[in-house]
């Protein structure tokens, strides 16, 4: 005779039937809408009207876009070498350390504050003739000159996420087993040859999870820019993700910037696909 199914197991999709609702309204709907936007033009007040690739057609004669990705590329590189690299060498210096912990401390409060908050703490403080100037006595335009309103915003953000960084690795030093530590301690390693050959390979899968992290967020980094420089001058700072904006909310050219952010999603997408890929093939 057959058995009936287990109820929890017939019922089992609508369990998770409002989740998935949910995710599709919040999501795809909003994201099928801008695919749709892409292809037309559209001010926000007429109807939309078909134009097809003709706004991705814009996208490679545009100057200002170049300007985007030169900058967005800058910060997925600086990201990778400034929060991520020196989040890994604090957490390294400071475990298994007396008062190890406290040493941290100092890392972690700036990320209690908002990247908008940030950049209206650090603007005076980099603008020209600012504090930085006197300080370091020079007559350097921080945030006027590219790409040096860049590199000085790159600063900005290593000293918000450094902090969180540093604890994701932490957290992947105290999660590794001590028995292969003190093997190769025995083994006479220490160091750097303990950190490479053995440290390292075994914080690999959560040091996966910290730079895909770093890398889908420095590729939408928003509110530093915007708050800071507003992408000037000129357009000279400009991100993707600012230029988006821009071009949606400030030129009311909602067509373009709508293909501006089915670009930005594309990027972003083909580039956490070709690092998880890479993850998972090595």
């Amino acid at each position: 005779m057959r058995r009936s199914a287990p109820i929890l197991g017939r019922f089992r999709y609508g369990y998770v039937a409002p989740a998935a609702l949910l995710v599709a309204g919040l999501l795809y709907a909003p994201f099928v809408w801008t695919a749709y936007l892409s292809l037309t033009r559209y001010d926000g007040l007429a109807p939309p009207e078909w134009a097809g690739l003709a706004n991705f057609g814009k996208l490679f004669d545009d100057p200002a876009l170049l300007t985007s990705l030169r900058n967005t590329l800058l910060w997925v590189v600086g990201t990778m070498v400034l929060p991520v690299g020196l989040g890994l060498l604090v957490a390294v210096l400071s475990h298994d350390i007396k008062g190890g912990a406290w040493y941290r401390v100092p890392f972690m409060l700036p990320y209690a504050l908002s990247g908008a908050g940030l950049a209206l703490v650090w603007s005076p403080i980099l603008s020209h003739g600012g504090i930085a100037n006197a300080l370091l006595g020079v007559d350097t335009a921080f945030l006027q000159d590219a790409p040096v309103n860049t590199l000085a915003m790159l600063l900005v953000w290593t000293w918000q996420q450094l902090g969180v960084n540093t604890l994701l690795f932490v957290v992947g030093l105290q999660s590794i087993p001590k028995e292969p530590i003190e093997a190769a301690r025995l083994d006479g390693a220490s160091g750097w040859r303990l950190f490479r050959h053995i440290t390292w390979p075994l914080m690999r899968p959560l040091t996966a999870v910290v730079v895909g992290l770093a890398l889908v967020a420095s590729l939408k980094t928003f509110d530093i820019v915007w708050v800071m420089t507003q992408g000037g001058p000129g357009r000279n700072s400009e991100t993707l993700a600012v230029t988006m904006y821009k071009e949606t909310f400030v030129a009311s050219d909602y067509g373009y910037g709508s293909a501006v952010a089915v670009m930005l999603t594309v990027v972003t997408g083909l580039a956490s696909y070709l690092y998880l890929k890479r993850q998972v093939a090595s």
